[in-house]
């Protein structure tokens, strides 16, 4: 098993936070570019936390809105409902206008989070080549162990956790195009305990 803080070779390698194992310190970027302490974002309420690849991918995009379907009912459970991803707070601000978000998006430019979460993998040559082409993600851009350059993206997850950081619940999926049905998500959250 992977370090938390290590890039895993490739999606199925990553070695994600667990249920009953507590939020890592990480500080991540709101869209002003201001700094957000993640444990202190969370002590003030339970949290769902969503990472994602970026405003780039369809599959992400689709998630945001099925997540913005159910946010109602997820804040009359008392939850907040926070995405992170790789994307610079600009590209934030233009995903909760395409999208008509209400909730929070953090930046996690650096892949700190993804890194201290155990979600940040290597794309293989092949796909960083193509999403290279495609679009300017070079700042995603680190040498794998054999110094190779290579895209690093964070695999699609969600996390549910309490006022004390402490995992709940976890959905890790190293398929980026499946996602949790809205339905999974509600009733995951139905039954934790909301403190």
């Amino acid at each position: 098993m992977l370090a938390k803080a290590e890039i895993a070779p490739d999606a199925v390698s990553v070695a994600p936070l667990l249920n009953g194992e507590t939020l890592p310190d990480v500080a991540l970027r709101d869209i002003d570019g201001n700094k957000v302490d993640l444990k202190a974002l969370v002590s003030q309420k339970p949290s769902i936390l969503f990472f994602y690849r970026g405003g780039w991918c369809p599959y992400c995009n689709a998630q945001m809105g099925q997540l913005k379907a159910i946010e109602p009912r997820l804040l009359e459970m008392g939850f907040q409902l926070i995405g992170i991803s790789p994307d610079s707070p600009e590209k934030l601000k233009a995903s909760i206008r395409d999208n008509k978000l209400d909730y929070m998006l953090l930046s996690d430019a650096n892949l700190d989070a993804a890194q201290a979460f155990g979600l940040a993998f290597f794309t293989d040559e092949k796909t960083s080549a193509r999403y290279l082409s495609r679009m300017p993600l070079e700042s995603l851009v680190r040498s794998n162990r054999d110094g190779h350059k290579r895209l690093v993206l964070p695999v699609p997850a969600i996390y549910m956790l309490d006022k004390q950081g402490l995992v709940h619940f976890q959905y890790v999926n190293p398929n980026f195009k499946v996602r949790p049905a809205p339905e999974l998500i509600l009733t995951a959250a139905g039954l934790l305990p909301n403190n």
